[in-house]
């Protein structure tokens, strides 16, 4: 699949829209391609937000489809132009190799909130920079040193989501992390101890819930497998889980399976910790394991 380059909300908000009007016109993906002389593959990049939607093309539906000088033609046109924009992970491409990658950050640009979990490691928008160098620093020989320079500066700039971003508010996250993040031990005592301190400061902010999932509590499903479940606030805007592996990441859209995951990640709440209770268990670890 090409790289994600840059915004994937509208793209997607594009594809949804052609597919919707062709499927109103009753034709085929062939029938449409052949009336605008292009081909059947390039069309279905567009419906299902593949590529990047070149505004000639975009118009030329607009055309077939008989919708111009109408506010839906508009906006179509309107979404091309935001989805030409280049994202700003693009600046970190030598990094940004995990397959799956890229996408994901693109949802985490745009998102509204994130619902996430993680095991055995601590969310990644919460890590320290000493943490995260720590973990790849383990990593070898997957990682050089200057390729673990490169992903650890791709890590600080993805948590500049969680404190301001370009014409929407800051994202909203919502993480459950297992205890067993809390105890995995990375880097150095001093990296727990300053890490674990990180996550009592951050968790306090009006925009973050942190909730550990414990020990005492018994597995429920999903426990054992790290994922995001990306929620956009425009009704447009259709939500998407992203499963992370250490092979990359699966994105999963049908709406039945999304639904599934938004119940699992409730689930993880219910079962977890309250904010302030998750504080304490972060308070005791810190004292009686890293002193």
């Amino acid at each position: 699949m090409a790289p994600t380059q840059g915004p994937i909300v509208p793209r997607r908000r594009i594809a949804d829209t052609l597919r919707s009007l062709r499927d109103e016109s009753r034709r085929t993906l062939e029938e449409v391609a052949e009336a605008l002389l292009i081909s059947t593959s390039k069309l279905s990049r567009l419906e299902n937000a593949q590529g990047s939607p070149q505004a000639r093309d975009v118009r030329d539906l607009i055309r077939y489809y008989g919708i111009e000088n109408t506010q839906l033609a508009e906006r179509l046109m309107r979404w091309v132009g935001m989805s030409g924009r280049q994202g700003w992970w693009t600046d970190y491409s030598q990094a940004v190799a995990t397959p799956g990658l890229d996408a994901h950050l693109a949802y985490e640009s745009e998102a509204t909130v994130a619902r996430i979990y993680t095991i055995p490691l601590l969310p990644v928008l919460l890590q320290t920079t000493d943490y995260a160098r720590a973990q790849y620093s383990t990593q070898e020989p997957w990682w050089s040193p200057a390729e673990v320079d490169r992903l650890v500066m791709l890590r600080e700039r993805r948590k500049q989501a969680l404190v301001e971003r370009d014409g929407i508010d800051p994202l909203r996250l919502v993480a459950v992390t297992h205890e067993a993040g809390l105890r995995q031990f990375v880097g150095s005592r001093e990296i727990m101890r300053a890490q674990l301190d990180h996550l009592l400061e951050r968790s306090t902010e009006p925009n973050i819930d942190l909730r550990v999932f414990p020990y005492s509590h018994p597995p429920v499903f999903s426990v054992g497998c790290m994922y995001a479940y990306f929620e956009f606030e425009d009704a447009l805007d259709r939500d998407i889980v992203h499963i992370e592996t250490h092979a990359g990441f699966r994105h999963i859209e049908t709406a039945t399976v999304v639904d599934r995951y938004r119940g699992y990640h409730e689930a993880l709440v219910t079962a977890s910790c309250g904010p302030d209770e998750s504080r304490d268990l972060i308070h005791r670890i810190r004292a009686h394991e890293l002193g």
